[in-house]
């Protein structure tokens, strides 16, 4: 009996401090990341755009655009007749036909959420062919070139003015900043992304990405962006195919010579008493 009770006080101690462990680990993940983000003023997953277009583009000129945008960007930018106040319902119905009748093709409508007590939403947009995009009425203030040439892709798209709207009263800061991200298909040869925080020189994100920033006010303003991108003509994801696909063929042929060989010299060996 004693034994027992013994071993149900030892089993009760070690769940303490198994809890009091595991209580201290959360408390100090989330005290280093609380001063991550204070060391580094922003968040640790990238910067939180106002209006953001993201552009996933296929070699053969096609191409998906996902814009996430809160609703006082979308009234202010591209003068879209939207209920921007904080306490207004979110008509994503209303929204997709709204794109439909702009122009845009095979127009979803993503949940909406909240940042900030404004009110943000996601639109998907398709195209065949990249140079049409600005047929779409939302995306109409870009001009897109899309060009195949010597086994290279020269694509430019030059950001214009904005369709400008009265959003009312907006709790922005000042700060708010717009995004143009390519997520490209193959490998990147030349590219004019400047940084934000100095104009310097900027650098290829991971996932093959170009990240284009503006300030909002700046956006507002109708200050242009101007994207150069040159890439090969063939996808990575092809390329990695036929990589894999010949090592594949290669392993197959070095499995095949080796068993040949083997079976060669077994047939060369004289049997044993002969």
């Amino acid at each position: 009996m004693r034994k027992r009770r013994g071993t149900e006080f030892c089993r009760r101690e070690a769940q303490y401090i198994i809890r009091g462990m595991r209580g201290r680990l959360v408390r100090a993940a989330v005290g280093m990341l609380a001063l991550a983000m204070a060391a580094g003023c922003s968040s640790p997953f990238g910067p939180r755009y106002e209006y953001a277009e993201q552009l996933y583009l296929r070699v053969d000129g096609g191409a998906t655009v996902i814009i996430d945008a809160s609703l006082p960007a979308l009234v202010a930018l591209r003068g879209l007749a939207l209920d921007p106040a904080p306490n207004a319902r979110v008509d994503r119905e209303g929204i997709r036909r709204m794109f439909a009748e702009a122009g845009c093709n095979d127009v979803r409508v993503g949940q909406p959420w909240v940042r900030e007590r404004r009110h943000f939403v996601q639109v998907r947009v398709e195209t065949r062919d990249i140079r049409t995009l600005s047929a779409c009425g939302p995306l109409s203030w870009s001009r897109y070139q899309f060009v195949k040439e010597n086994g290279e892709i020269a694509y430019t798209q030059v950001v214009g003015a904005p369709t400008p709207g009265d959003p009312r009263q907006v709790n922005w800061k000042g700060d708010e900043i717009v995004g143009f991200k390519l997520h490209l298909p193959s490998k990147i040869l030349h590219h004019n992304v400047k940084r934000l925080s100095d104009g310097s020189n900027g650098t290829i994100d991971r996932g093959n990405i170009l990240a284009y920033e503006q300030r909002l006010t700046d956006r507002r303003a109708g200050k242009p962006i101007e994207i150069e991108v040159r890439m090969g003509g063939q996808s990575i994801l092809f390329q990695t195919l036929w990589l894999f696909g010949g090592a594949f063929v290669a392993a197959l042929v070095v499995l095949t010579t080796i068993i040949w060989i083997t079976m060669r010299r077994a047939r060369k060996r004289k049997p044993l008493g002969a």
